[in-house]
């Protein structure tokens, strides 16, 4: 079972191998809320600590025959990194969907990749069936106490950092995170809460704790890639049900949005995982109002081709931008009265299509659709209130 001494010993083997991470305040989520920025850390994420404390506890016999390990980027990327520090062969099952940055980043750590069709958990069968071909030794991502020791040591820094935090927020994917995290503050400091963040489309954790017993869920799509996981492990589940005080969903709009307040506010890049504590805080999923609550921010790994997408629908969930299609009678003049009324308005046009032959269209009228620059979502009923008074009728919004 996981101990305090242990993840104290993994804070001295990390010692110039990872990086104290940064604690700073989070001014725009509220006076009490502050960043811990694992975003920041060596891979760009905190699996790097855990990672480190699995390969650096290998035998000698284990480390001549190499370690097999299965993830979505992070733990890829931290496992690469750190049995080449070691001189140690690694192997890394992937999902073939995870983001190519994640696999190239591997790779660039020395690490033999693996692309698996499927999810997280179809990479592990195939790690798991490696392991018994090859001989590696399988370094679970999660459910393996040196592991979660290693992930632990961010809980000991935020106790240093912050001692009168009361709440800590915290990404679940298998609970490799949390379990550490919560291990470390709960034992020096029982009355913090603990607080677990799950995407809601694939909230294996949470539905397993709601039920009090293991369950697997049916995939869905999600942009927390990282903590993509069906079905938690039996060492996780038991530490936070013992440890952690609650567990919350977010949405894929909710991640969205605050992977773009985190860009604006705290000038700082977080990947759909990394965000979701952020999220829990900022649409009142956790109260933050009057305790002083961290949220970690596990890793800064996103796509560069899928954050425009994920900056849109931010964008789009806060009211700053805005799609309206409406008809106009095919005749001159008719569109430069459309404009003049969202001049009127404030709203900047990003893009606008006219179009005469859309089968949507009727004999006379042409077809306007548009995307709009708004402010917020006060906004956004202003120009539609405006466009209706005028005699619109919008066919979306």
């Amino acid at each position: 079972m996981l101990t305090l001494k242990m993840i104290q010993d993994a804070q001295q083997a990390l010692k110039g191998v990872a990086r104290i991470t940064p604690l700073n305040p989070a001014k725009h989520l509220g006076k009490n809320v502050y960043i811990k920025s694992e975003n920041l850390q060596l891979t760009g994420a905190f699996k790097l600590r855990g990672a480190y404390n699995k390969i650096r506890s290998l035998t000698e016999d284990e480390r001549a025959h190499g370690v097999v390990a299965c993830s979505a980027g992070n733990h890829a990327q931290g496992i690469a990194l750190s049995a080449t520090k070691l001189g140690i062969k690694s192997v890394i099952c992937m999902p073939a969907g995870a983001p190519i940055s994640k696999v190239e980043a591997t790779k660039g750590y020395g690490a033999e990749v693996v692309l698996v069709p499927g999810v997280y958990d179809d990479a592990a069968a195939e790690a798991a069936r490696l392991t018994k071909e090859k001989g590696y030794t399988f370094a679970h991502p999660f459910n393996d106490e040196y592991v979660m020791a290693g992930q632990g040591t961010i809980g000991l820094e935020i106790m240093e950092q912050l001692p009168e935090v009361d709440q800590v927020v915290v990404p679940i994917g298998g609970g490799g995170l949390i379990s550490g995290i919560a291990v470390a503050i709960k034992s020096l400091k029982p009355s913090c809460k603990i607080i677990g963040v799950q995407a809601a489309n694939v909230a294996a954790m949470y539905t397993s704790c709601k039920s009090g017993q293991i369950c697997t869920v049916p995939d869905g799509d999600t942009i927390a890639d990282g903590i993509h996981v069906l079905t938690p492990g039996d060492k996780t589940f038991a530490l936070c049900r013992k440890y952690v005080d609650e567990i919350v969903t977010v949405k894929e709009d909710e991640i969205a949005t605050a992977i773009l307040a985190l860009m604006e506010d705290q000038k700082t890049v977080a990947e759909g995982a990394g965000a979701t504590p952020v999220a829990a805080v900022m649409f009142g999923k956790v109260d933050a109002a009057n305790k002083k609550t961290v949220c970690v921010v596990s890793g800064g790994n996103v796509d560069v081709t899928t954050l425009s997408r994920i900056i849109t629908k931010g964008l789009t969930k806060t009211g700053r931008i805005a799609e309206f299609s409406t008809k106009v009678a095919d005749k001159p003049g008719s569109l430069l009265r459309l404009l003049q009324i969202l001049a009127k308005t404030g709203a900047n046009i990003i893009s606008i299509n006219h179009s005469r032959e859309d089968r949507n269209s009727d004999v006379g009228a042409c077809l306007v659709s548009m995307v709009l620059e708004t402010r917020d979502l006060q906004h956004v009923d202003d120009v539609e209130r405006e466009l209706v008074a005028a005699g619109y009728k919008l066919l979306s919004h």
